[in-house]
């Protein structure tokens, strides 16, 4: 075939592919197996550069099984002869198992998103349009891999360290390897004891009480007043519509300072009133703008045909709007719940009183020298993981919720 810009175009794809896999699986077989290394990126680079050539030598309807065994035999052959043996730059016998295995990650990543990258894609005269494709596919690509490694890396070694002894972490503080061979006791030790010393049986329920509350509170002044925007006719309801999210232009740490001063003279200071008193003030306006877009979507000639039945505008709300709104509401309980949950100024300022500390009041309480620093990780794991797995049980209420309220139909 004729070689032409396609060709560039692959290699250059490959070489990009061979870095970025390189970088990223190296710096997780050094955090699995707690072996430092140099990892050869510019081999790397190399062997996903040719590996990518050969793809693009290959018309898109020719390439056959026989096709991708070659493309990752070449890389094998370049990465292990390149690197005289020591593809993750160490000699194969330190750490074999997980060396054999990122190796075999790397290979077949790379030939995955080569393939993926290249589909449909000769190495011959592309057209701009192909460009294109080929150029939003890679930036697709790297997204991706740069927003997984982002979110799991920290999450990964916050885990991690949570299980860790106090001697592994002074041995080798660089160390994130799970040593199986200590018995469940000593395995989640951080965590036991943080329910059994420090008092975070009582912040998670603190933290569940607060949270609760303000999506309950939330919801009963939001959704009258979101109906009230979107269905009613008053003076001053444009300007309210659209001046609804004002409040977040004032900072969060300008209200702290005044706030304190007054509730203090209340007794407020202190207390999980005056927390419940503040979260709602400051979700109330985005529940709002959520929920009047979602209305002013639904059909107004089924609330107009209740009211026509007999129904008050009360009993609309209740039997026609809410049930047909709850993808809605369902999204924005999730999302106040979570702000609810995770929200730590106000905690931070208010609350001095251990036995009714937050959860993030109480994971801060932790940052201290005569803390062991694995305790404070599972004190962060223990306030992550609860609203991580509400958020993927409810995720797709509140994707529905939040793309419904924005096209009227």
């Amino acid at each position: 075939m004729r070689i032409g810009i396609g060709f560039l175009a692959s290699v250059v794809t490959g070489a990009i592919w061979g870095l970025v896999w390189m970088i990223v699986l190296a710096v997780g077989f050094m955090l699995v197996s707690g072996q430092i290394t140099k990892p050869p990126v510019g081999i790397a680079l190399i062997a996903g550069a040719v590996g990518a050539g050969l793809v693009g030598l290959i018309e898109p309807g020719m390439r056959r099984p026989g096709t991708h065994i070659a493309t990752v035999g070449l890389m094998i052959i370049v990465l292990g002869g390149l690197t005289a043996g020591r593809p993750l730059g160490l000699p194969l016998e330190v750490a074999p198992i997980y060396q054999l295995v990122t190796l075999g990650m790397f290979l077949a990543v790379v030939w995955a998103s080569i393939h993926i990258c290249m589909k449909g894609l000769s190495g011959g005269k592309l057209t701009r349009y192909q460009l294109e494709v080929l150029f939003i596919r890679v930036l697709k690509g790297l997204g991706f891999v740069i927003f997984t490694v982002a979110v799991a890396l920290p999450f990964y070694v916050m885990v991690m360290t949570s299980l860790k002894s106090q001697q592994s972490l002074l041995a080798n503080p660089l160390d994130f390897s799970l040593d199986l061979n200590q018995g469940f006791s000593s395995l989640f030790r951080s965590y036991i004891e943080l329910f059994t010393q420090f008092n975070f049986g009582t912040f998670l329920l603190n933290s569940a009480i607060v949270s609760v509350s303000t999506v309950v509170l939330t919801l009963l002044f939001a959704i009258p007043g979101a109906y009230a925007v979107s269905r009613l006719r008053f003076p001053g309801q444009a300007f309210l519509s659209r001046s609804i999210l004002l409040i977040y232009m004032v900072p969060a740490i300008v209200l702290v300072i005044p706030l304190y001063a007054v509730f203090s003279q209340l007794g407020l200071r202190n207390t999980l009133t005056g927390l419940l008193i503040v979260y709602p003030a400051t979700t109330i306006p985005v529940a709002l703008y959520m929920l009047q877009g979602y209305f002013r979507g639904l059909p107004a000639e089924l609330e107009e045909a209740g009211l026509m039945d007999g129904l008050t505008r009360v009993g609309v709300i209740l039997k026609i709007t809410l049930p047909l709104s709850l993808p809605a509401l369902a999204s924005v309980a999730l999302y106040v719940f979570m702000i609810a949950w995770n929200e730590f100024l106000f905690a931070f300022m208010f609350l001095d009183n251990v036995d009714i500390f937050t959860l993030s009041r109480g994971v801060v309480s932790l940052n201290s020298s005569e803390v062991p620093r694995q305790h404070l990780m599972a004190g962060a794991v223990v306030a992550t993981v609860p609203v991580l797995m509400i958020f993927l049980w409810f995720e797709r209420f509140l994707v529905s919720g939040l793309t419904a309220g924005s096209v009227k139909g």
